[in-house]
């Protein structure tokens, strides 16, 4: 009896921690926080609306989304220069780095541009994922 209850004790915890693993990433909480992301450090630049200026490019209705999540991370963390184009337009801007945000600030601002703004890139970046490419 007394085995029976340890293996049962021991195999609900095991359940228990395993679940943790398999948790779905909440994808709407993390594009309500990269909204205050984008607010807080690339409106500046971007726009309110995303749609940038005759410098820096969109991010709003843009193509260049659809990179690589490493592009895409590495651009915040390592910062941007020389000639890119987006929507079919050159641009030439200095993007600079920004490697004091966390892994879960640039996670969520990467999931609130690609899934806002006109855009709808599939998939979920994740702070895990961002730390792997730190």
């Amino acid at each position: 009896m007394y085995k029976a209850i340890i293996l049962t004790s021991v195999f609900s915890a095991v359940l228990i921690l395993m679940s943790s693993f398999f948790q779905k990433y909440d994808l709407a909480k993390s594009i309500e926080k990269g909204k205050e992301v984008y607010e807080s450090y690339c409106v500046t630049c971007h726009m309110p609306d995303g749609a940038g200026t005759e410098i820096f490019p969109p991010v709003a209705k843009t193509d260049y989304l659809k990179k690589p999540v490493k592009t895409l991370v590495n651009i915040i963390l390592l910062g941007q220069s020389g000639e890119i184009t987006v929507n079919k337009k050159k641009y030439d801007a200095l993007m600079p780095p920004q490697p004091y945000l966390g892994d879960e600030q640039i996670a969520d601002v990467l999931n609130f541009i690609r899934n806002r703004m006109g855009n709808k890139v599939p998939g979920v970046i994740t702070p895990e994922q961002v730390k792997a490419f730190r």
